[in-house]
């Protein structure tokens, strides 16, 4: 009688085995399509680049608003925060409920997977 669970067990594993999804690996190279599309309009990636937004590159494991020559408002000077990967992606997902009087007018990326991605990308920038 054991035997039978046990293979009724075993059974079930096996066909339930084939229908759990690969976690979904962070893709560098999808997030710089995302970055295109969605920050390329105000933010540079080239070293000494300025644009409308600060630079991006190494901006992974930056304090906030520490790139030189570049105005932020009081509230991202003073935030305290460290652009880790994990801040990165609540700030892209909401950056006015990160950081309430950020002057950033982008109102963010709901979609975890291309947030995910972006950072993937965000991180290879060094």
């Amino acid at each position: 009688m054991l035997s039978f669970r046990l293979l009724g067990v075993a059974a079930l594993a096996a066909v339930s085995l084939p229908l759990a999804g690969p976690a979904h690996a962070q893709d560098a190279a999808a997030g710089e399509a995302v970055f295109k599309k969605q920050c390329y309009a105000c933010h540079a990636v080239i070293p000494g680049k300025k644009g409308i937004g600060p630079n991006l590159f190494g901006v992974v494991g930056r304090p906030a608003g520490s790139v030189p020559d570049f105005h932020y408002s009081e509230a991202n000077k003073t935030s305290g925060l460290t652009w880790d990967p994990a801040t990165l992606d609540r700030y892209i997902k909401a950056p006015k409920v990160v950081v309430p009087k950020t002057t950033m007018p982008y109102p963010g990326l709901a979609d975890d997977r291309q947030r995910a991605d972006l950072i993937a990308y965000l991180g290879t920038l060094k």
